[in-house]
């Protein structure tokens, strides 16, 4: 590795029913997904509010990536699909701040599919890797002096 090799950070929301359990699968066959990933576990993918991606941003995050139940398979019956729309409204609203659209993704893993969370993440980090680092909303009081 090298010395000055970019390491993203990464905000992952997963909802308690189905992503953070497919993670938790994850984790448990030993599938390797980078550290770099920040797992915050929501009740359900509908109670992440697009401010809290916008916050993440701002606070260094280099992707940001909301994982919930399959459509169809919530555990609140509908969540989901409220999270799907909010997210497609936080889309636009982010080609309008000139984000790039490849930093933010939303990708549904059930609780048995360990595997495809930790590919999920791997091919997310690589993507963010090839971007660099986000600079847009960066705050500058969040940075380490």
């Amino acid at each position: 590795m090298q010395v000055n090799e970019f390491k993203p950070t990464i905000v992952a929301f997963c909802c308690n029913w189905c992503s953070y359990a497919g993670a938790d699968l994850a984790g448990t066959n030993r599938l390797n997904y980078p550290a770099d990933v920040k797992i915050i576990r929501v009740p359900c993918s509908c109670r992440v509010n697009p401010m809290f991606i916008l916050r993440a941003f701002q606070r260094g995050a280099d992707g940001v990536i909301l994982c919930g139940c399959h459509p169809g398979d919530c555990h609140y019956t509908s969540g989901n699909y409220y999270a799907r729309r909010r997210m497609t409204l936080l889309f636009s609203m982010l080609d309008f701040l000139g984000i790039e659209r490849e930093r933010t993704r939303v990708e549904w893993v059930s609780a048995a599919e360990g595997a495809k969370f930790a590919k999920t993440m791997n091919e997310f980090t690589e993507t963010i890797v090839k971007l660099g680092p986000n600079r847009k909303l960066e705050d500058l009081r969040c940075q380490k002096q």
